[in-house]
C-alpha cells in the first residue's frame, strides 16, 4: 500500500493473476492494511452504490469519535475518488488528493477517521463498495459542498454533475469550521493508536 499526500489515506494496488479463465486479485487483506496503516479495519458495515455518469457523491465524513474509516473499491465502471483532509489543526488541512478507481486498475482507497470522502462516477452503472469501520449513524454524519471554491477540487469539466439535495446544500469548509462540526486533528490523534496517529 502507498500513502497518499493526505495523511491517513492509502492506495492499494493489487496484483492481478491472469490465465485463460480470467483474472484473480486480492482486493483486501487485513494483515497488509494493518501493516501499512498501523491498525486494523474493524468491519461494521459494507455499502454498495450504483451511479450514473456524472453522479457526484460527497464530500462526506463522520464525527470523531468514533468516526468512520472506509475502504473503497470500484467493482464496475470508473470513479474519480477524492480524499480531503477536514481535520482542524492538521498540517494538511484543506488539502485533497484524487485517484482513479476502476474496473481495470482494481485499486482501492483506505481513508482514516476524520477524512472527507467524495467521488465522481465517470461511467454509467458505476458500482462502488465501501467497507466501513462503523455503521451508518445519521446524527453523526456531515457533508461539505464538493464544489467549494476554497477546496477547488479539480473535477472533470466535460461531465454534467448530478448532486443530491444534501450535497448541493452542504456548507463550505469555512462554514463547517465556523459551525464547529469539523473533526479535530488532536481528537483524531487521541482516538487512534500512536502509529496511526500520524495518519489521523
Amino acid at each position: 500500500m502507498r500513502q497518499l499526500s493526505i495523511p491517513g489515506a492509502w492506495l492499494h494496488k493489487p496484483i492481478a493473476h491472469t490465465d485463460n479463465r480470467g483474472t484473480f486479485h486480492e482486493a483486501y487483506r487485513a494483515v497488509a492494511l494493518a501493516r501499512a496503516t498501523g491498525r486494523a479495519l474493524t468491519l461494521a458495515q459494507a455499502n454498495v452504490s450504483v451511479s450514473r455518469r456524472g453522479a457526484l457523491r460527497g464530500i462526506h465524513y463522520a464525527e470523531v469519535p468514533p468516526g468512520q474509516a472506509k475502504y473503497v473499491t470500484c467493482l464496475r465502471g470508473a470513479v474519480l475518488d477524492v480524499a480531503v483532509d477536514l481535520r482542524i489543526g492538521s498540517p494538511a488541512y484543506g488539502r485533497w488528493e484524487a485517484v482513479r478507481l476502476d474496473t481495470y486498475n482494481r485499486n482501492s482507497l483506505y481513508l482514516a477517521e476524520g477524512l472527507g470522502h467524495a467521488f465522481l462516477a465517470l461511467e454509467d452503472d458505476t458500482t462502488v463498495m465501501y467497507l466501513c469501520s462503523e455503521g451508518y449513524a445519521p446524527q453523526r454524519e456531515h457533508a461539505i459542498h464538493p464544489l467549494d471554491p476554497q477546496l477547488a477540487i479539480d473535477w472533470p469539466t466535460d461531465i454534467p454533475l448530478l448532486l443530491s439535495d444534501k450535497d448541493a446544500t452542504a456548507p463550505t469548509l469555512d462554514e463547517a469550521a465556523e459551525a464547529g462540526v469539523l473533526p479535530s486533528h488532536s481528537v483524531c490523534l487521541a482516538y487512534t493508536d500512536p502509529r496511526s496517529a500520524e495518519g489521523c
